[in-house]
């Protein structure tokens, strides 16, 4: 065989064992996510804050903020379901490649190159928390901005877990108009620092 046809049979091979990696991840986040309403919720937030953000009357924007308190509750109640559920799934399902492009193969060989996302989760759930009940006692307007931050972080692990890390980022910048580091720097500091930690295995 030569040279040629050898990396070919290689790049197939790599590729069928990237989609098949790719359909697990998402059939089994698509699986827990059915029984919650967590993606239509995190919409509702998404397009209300900036909504509110952009009206200049004080009293009004507040009243805007008001009416999506139940459903910032919600994200963090699901998004804990969501991380508690994980829990109860094997490493072998949940575990994601670190590099760019994610071959299966050589996460197996290299324990460096991959991460938990059960970890990720509790991570996000934590930082959901946090900014829902408002423990650094922001205004209404700053709390939604890091809120927000903390919605377009979790889509950006859930597209990373499914897909690939450049996917997720491009999918972040098309969707949100913003790129991943700006989207760290804005999260809570709890988030962010669990967040590096679990980004650099520390």
């Amino acid at each position: 065989m030569n040279l040629g046809l050898s990396l070919l049979v290689v790049f197939i091979v790599g590729q069928v064992l990237r989609t098949r990696y790719q359909r697990a991840h998402i059939a089994l986040l698509s699986r827990h996510l059915a029984k919650m309403q967590l993606e239509s919720h995190m919409e509702t937030l998404s397009t209300t804050y900036t909504r509110a953000i952009q009206e200049t009357n004080e009293s009004r924007q507040q009243q805007i903020f008001d009416t999506v308190t139940q459903t910032e509750q919600a994200v963090a109640t699901q998004t804990e379901r969501l991380a508690q559920a994980f829990e109860k799934e094997p490493a072998s399902a949940t575990l994601m490649g670190i590099v760019a492009f994610h071959l299966p193969a050589l996460v197996q060989i290299f324990p460096s190159m991959k991460r938990d996302f059960r970890q990720l989760l509790a991570i996000h759930a934590a930082g959901f928390r946090y900014v829902v009940d408002n423990e650094a006692n922001w205004d209404a307007k700053t709390r939604a901005y890091h809120l927000s931050a903390e919605l377009y972080l979790f889509q950006h692990s859930c597209h990373w877990f499914c897909k690939s890390r450049p996917i997720a980022d491009a999918r972040l910048l098309v969707r949100h108009k913003v790129d991943h580091k700006k989207v760290v720097e804005s999260v809570c500091e709890p988030t962010r620092a669990a967040y590096e930690s679990w980004r650099l295995n520390a």
